[in-house]
């Protein structure tokens, strides 16, 4: 068997695969509804050949002169029937589409959320799979699915019909059905090769699709018009959008384009058997042994026998059940990939109170298995004091507060929390106690209120469960700590797209999220993470909230990770990491003392504060300059 046979076999196994897990999340989705939707295909499918049989029904009672008052009554009925049931079978189709896109859309959720690390929502392998499950209802590949199904049960019912039609042949001869049914069966074998019914989900298509779906964001979204305008840009992403959705048609046209040989083959056959078939029913009316009633039935059958050819797996089914098949495939993947391991259940209360200790830990991330981040980092941090974390970009800064939140874990060595290894820890007791922020901390699209209290308080109970005056006072503490006061009320919607919302800059976004780390710790956490957490603040501005911070900490362990070292400073001690370790340690004293890495950084910085160099420069002296 040749590769591209091998890979034909194998498209044609996936497909398969693909409508059964579509059929399964329908029913799913909706049991009562997609029994409904079923059954009216299956009516749908019969009807036809009914009407076939009740024609020839009445044609004989005409030809015989006996009462019509039966066979019309039953034409009408089946019919009517045939002219209701197709809007009905519409309009449910869009409906249970809706709702096994929901279900879809759900389970998506739940894979997504329900791991308790992040490594399979970065993992590149991942990656295509997530985008199909994502995107799959937007309408930009393939219809979405409320109009799917449509698609998808107009092709069943098709191909019901031409089976049934052809079946009718039965009473006429027995060699008729499969012959008629055979010869249009044969149009789908022939021309699978053209790709008619080819899945068009493929690497090469979906490349196409992220390209075109990325200059669309560019056009459309508010982030990106700024700078889209400032740099001249509408008419290069224009012209971006416009290649890339030409390419994808293009891609999509070839994958179900008919080629000339095939099709021509194909009606060869076709007309070979339905010849035959109408010449031997022409034959046995002409000698009699068929009446004029049979002779109409079987011809109409005859005729019906034909939707076989445009029904069955079309490619709304293809594209229907690629992200069926893709959530299915994510659901098993991404429990492996953001795994963490859990190894006991001890509580975390009252952690850490007397260390975090880094022993020997090795960490590497999924997409660069073989390039660690960090190696053999070993690193003590006594609990209750501050440190701050500097190095050049990629030295595996941010790194260290993924694994100390417990999103990650190390291939090798053990993070300690007061000499407990963090595995054995139960994770939400430990998560409890963990506060952060994070350099892409997130904008809630809800109130002031809910932005800075969003979860749990330490001991376990929801902040809805709190005592308002307790949980509102907290939260003003907070605000009040990060300079955040007079941002808005505490029941405003951040987001303009809600009524009485509003919209906050860079800047005040970045206070609300270190309010949120701060009413954490009012509520119980015990370790702050701060990674850039003033980035978009100027230097005083920072300055300011990190000796608040510091201030509003000063019971809790924090570890900052920051490229300004006007406010690493402060810190009780500094780690300059370098390679996946520790270089240097020490209060800033100490550190200036040795002259070293972080001496030569401090210095350069200090010069061009003092030579009256604008703030924003102070952001590109960093430790890379001296890589």
């Amino acid at each position: 068997m040749s590769p591209a046979e091998k890979e034909a076999k194998k498209r044609e196994r996936l497909r398969v695969r693909q409508e059964v897990q579509l059929a399964a999340a329908v029913r799913r989705a909706d049991p009562p509804m997609a029994a409904a939707w079923w059954a009216m295909l299956g009516a749908r499918g019969l009807l036809p050949a009914a009407f076939s049989v009740v024609t020839g029904v009445l044609v004989a009672a005409v030809q015989h002169r006996a009462s019509l008052a039966a066979p019309l009554a039953v034409v009408g009925v089946v019919f009517i029937l045939m002219q209701v049931l197709g809007p009905l079978h519409t309009s449910l189709s869009a409906n249970l589409g809706d709702r096994t896109a929901a279900w879809l859309y759900d389970e998506l959720t739940g894979a997504c959320a329900a791991v308790p690390g992040i490594g399979h929502l970065e993992d590149p392998e991942l990656a295509k799979d997530l985008q199909v499950a994502r995107d799959f209802d937007r309408g930009m590949t393939a219809p979405p699915l409320s109009t799917s199904m449509d698609f998808i049960a107009g092709g069943l019912v098709d191909m019901v019909a031409g089976l049934a039609q052809a079946c009718v042949l039965f009473g006429f001869a027995w060699w008729a059905p499969p012959v008629l049914a055979g010869a249009w069966l044969a149009t789908h074998w022939l021309l699978r090769e053209s790709a008619v019914w080819k899945d068009r989900n493929t690497d090469e298509v979906r490349q196409a699709q992220r390209d075109a779906d990325y200059a669309f964001r560019l056009a459309v979204d508010p982030p990106a018009a700024k700078e889209v305008r400032i740099f001249g840009l509408p008419d290069w992403v224009l012209e971006r959008f416009l290649t890339s959705r030409r390419h994808l048609h293009r891609l999509q046209y070839d994958a179900t384009r008919m080629r000339e040989r095939s099709v021509l083959a194909s009606l060869a056959i076709v007309l070979a058997a339905n010849g035959l078939v109408l010449w031997m029913l022409g034959s046995a009316a002409l000698d009699h042994r068929l009446s004029l009633g049979a002779l109409v039935a079987y011809a109409s059958a005859v005729a019906g026998a034909s939707m076989i050819a445009f029904g069955g797996l079309n490619w709304a089914l293809d594209g229907a059940a690629a992200p069926v098949a893709a959530v299915a495939r994510l659901k098993a993947a991404m429990s492996k990939a953001g795994t963490i391991t859990e190894r006991g259940h001890n509580p975390a209360d009252g952690m850490p109170s007397q260390n975090i200790a880094f022993r020997d830990v090795t960490f590497a991330y999924p997409a660069a298995p073989g390039r660690p981040v960090l190696r053999n980092f070993s690193l003590e941090i006594p609990a209750g004091s501050s440190l701050a974390i500097v190095g050049q970009n990629g030295a595996g800064k941010t790194t260290l507060a993924k694994l100390l939140c417990r999103l990650y874990d190390p291939q090798s060595g053990a993070i300690e929390a007061d000499g407990t290894d963090l595995r054995d820890l139960d994770l939400e007791s430990w998560r409890r106690r963990v506060t952060a922020v994070f350099q892409d901390f997130t904008r809630f699209e809800l109130t002031l209120r809910e932005n800075v209290v969003p979860r749990q308080t330490a001991d376990g109970r929801d902040p809805g469960a709190l005592d308002d005056a307790i949980r509102d006072d907290a939260i003003r503490v907070a605000l009040a700590e990060a300079g955040a006061t007079d941002l808005a009320g505490l029941d405003t919607p951040l987001a303009k797209g809600y009524a009485g919302g509003t919209d906050l800059s860079g800047g005040q976004w970045q206070r609300v999220a270190l309010a949120r780390a701060l009413a954490s710790v009012r509520l119980g956490a015990g370790l702050v993470l701060l990674d850039e957490p003033t980035a978009q603040l100027d230097v005083r501005g920072e300055m300011e909230i990190f000796e608040r911070i510091l201030a509003a900490t000063r019971q809790c362990t924090t570890i900052l990770i920051s490229h300004r070292f006007s406010t690493v400073r402060h810190a009780d001690r500094i780690a300059v990491v370098e390679d996946g370790r520790v270089v240097e340690l020490g209060s800033h004293d100490e550190l200036m003392q040795l002259h070293g890495r972080y001496w030569r950084m401090f210095s350069l910085q200090a010069q061009r504060f003092a030579a009256g160099t604008p703030e924003e420069g102070e952001e590109e002296v960093t430790f890379d300059v001296l890589s």
